[in-house]
């Protein structure tokens, strides 16, 4: 198959949502649609022992969250779909910003109970930086929830983005009845199933058809009358270049749980979403055609099989095609590698590939020669742009305790902080080591992955930092601001010299008393 075909096959999406919108279930049952798996697991529910096929940590079986971004492929209908399933909680917030940047597409899952959240709109704004395309998807209709025009008000005002329903709720909680698919006229009516697929679609052209009333009752029929002759009036008709241009998303309603309404979202994502895209380099812009590979890792995931001590990097294929066995350049460090078993991924089952095309997602054993943000090219010199790192919010100090596991507590602290789940900083003199995060909730994370991945045991410190701020500007001036700062001046895992500042009003006189130096609240200025 030519390079073309491989790449118009591919379609490469994330799942994003606030947490318990229904995400992770979401991602279940397109596995379930696109035949990838057989039964589908619940997150939440405890009468269900099977957990999430894409929650394969321990701790997110424990928990009933996703931590770490799961990496999933499966055919349907000719297409390749990779999925990106993204952690919803805020305090994971930079794992999902980082999968954003791997993807050419995103489905935004609301719950229609709590409408758009917080950490919604902090994950728009990251797409609304790349235009990525977004599609709706509005969950939990089995339970009683805002009138759907009220949604669709609050995510064109909250998200600033224009939307266009596909697809309409008849009713919703008790008195759920289904959904009318307004791009193919056709009645889809609701029977909750948490194992078996929606039934066969009825075909409603004209909604003055008696058929109507006889399926969902008169009251409810003349409701969708009414409905729909107010969106058709209100809303413009689906343009797909504006769905792709980012300005455009059409909006689906149904319950994942049931199985329901998830079946027209695959259709649809497969007729409309992008196959993959150009991408930005520090030299040119990339497009997937070109005949070279080149690719960049996004992910980098420790011991995904406990039993073995490996560690994987997720790499995101640009261009060309990837060929196992074959030399590439590792621009970061001016290196060629063969990497003789790469994989692709259905959760934690990985199956060695030998080749690998745009809009694809491979795992490659790293020794350590990877970090998030490197290159693969086929000996062109340049950089992916655009991998988001922030300054941390919270700081804490590690204390090891236990000095007889000081190389086990090392060598774990070094690796989870490659993957990016936290940063890391070192003093210099001293080897005082502080981490890092965007959330409380990963000092847990990495405190039981240290424990039950490496053996090795810590308290967490708590330090009184507000920022973690990167300094460029003239070396002498550097040199001259650190030395009357050496305990607020800490090395980061690239050697550069980082300045905690202990509250807004010291890094605003840090500023203003050096002119010369540039405070940067984020390591993007690297890149």
């Amino acid at each position: 198959m030519s390079l073309l075909k491989e790449i118009q096959k591919r379609k490469t999406f994330g799942i994003i949502s606030h947490p318990d919108a229904g995400k992770t279930t979401l991602t279940e049952k397109l596995l379930l649609f696109g035949g990838a798996i057989n039964v589908a697991g619940a997150v939440k529910n405890n009468k269900i022992t099977k957990t999430a096929t894409s929650d394969f940590m321990e701790i997110e079986k424990q928990r009933g969250i996703s931590v770490a971004t799961s990496v999933m492929a499966f055919d349907y209908k000719d297409k390749l779909v990779n999925i990106l399933d993204t952690p919803g909680h805020r305090d994971f917030a930079e794992d999902t910003f980082r999968t954003l940047t791997a993807v050419d597409s995103v489905i935004l899952v609301i719950d229609c109970v709590k409408g758009v959240e917080a950490q919604t709109r902090r994950l728009m704004e990251v797409c609304r930086m790349r235009n990525t395309p977004v599609i709706v998807f509005i969950n939990k209709l089995d339970r009683d929830g805002r009138d759907p025009f009220d949604l669709l008000d609050e995510l064109e005002e909250e998200l600033s983005i224009s939307v266009r329903p596909l697809s309409w709720p008849i009713n919703m909680g008790r008195d759920f009845k289904g959904v009318y698919l307004l791009h193919n006229k056709t009645l889809n009516i609701f029977e909750a199933s948490k194992t078996k697929k929606a039934k066969d679609y009825t075909s409603i052209d004209d909604l003055s058809d008696s058929r109507l009333d006889d399926l969902v009752g008169k009251k409810n029929a003349d409701q969708l009358r009414e409905d729909v002759e107010l969106i058709e009036g209100v809303y413009e008709p689906f343009d797909q270049n504006l769905y792709k241009e980012g300005l455009l998303a059409p909006v689906f309603f149904g319950s994942a749980v049931n199985n329901f309404g998830v079946q027209e979202l695959l259709d649809t994502f497969i007729e409309i979403a992008p196959s993959p895209l150009p991408r930005q380099t520090d030299v040119r812009k990339v497009e997937p055609t070109e005949p070279k590979f080149s690719g960049f890792i996004f992910k980098i995931h420790a011991n995904l099989d406990p039993k073995h001590r490996d560690r994987i990097a997720f790499l995101r294929v640009c261009s060309g095609a990837f060929h196992r066995n074959k030399f590439y350049h590792q621009v970061r460090l001016d290196k060629d590698m063969r990497f003789s078993n790469p994989y692709n991924f259905l959760a934690q089952s990985k199956n060695v590939i030998e080749s690998a095309y745009p809009g694809d997602v491979i795992g490659l054993y790293d020794t350590g020669n990877f970090k998030i943000g490197d290159t693969l090219t086929e000996g062109e010199e340049m950089t992916y742009k655009g991998i988001p790192s922030f300054s941390p919010e919270i700081f804490k100090e590690v204390i090891n305790l236990d000095p007889m596991k000081s190389k086990q507590l090392e060598k774990g602290i070094d690796q989870l902080t490659d993957e990016g789940v936290a940063q890391l900083f070192r003093q210099n003199p001293g080897n005082r080591k502080y981490i890092g995060v965007v959330g409380e909730l990963q000092f847990e994370v990495i405190q039981y992955r240290l424990e039950h991945e490496y053996g090795a045991t810590c308290r967490f410190e708590a330090l009184q930092f507000h920022k973690a701020c990167w300094m460029t500007g003239e070396a002498s001036k550097i040199d001259d601001f650190c030395q009357y700062r050496p305990k607020e001046i800490v090395i980061d895992k690239d050697g550069n010299r980082v300045y905690l500042a202990s509250s807004p009003y010291v890094l605003q006189m840090a500023r203003s008393n050096n002119p010369e130096v540039t405070f940067h609240e984020t390591s993007e200025f690297k890149v």
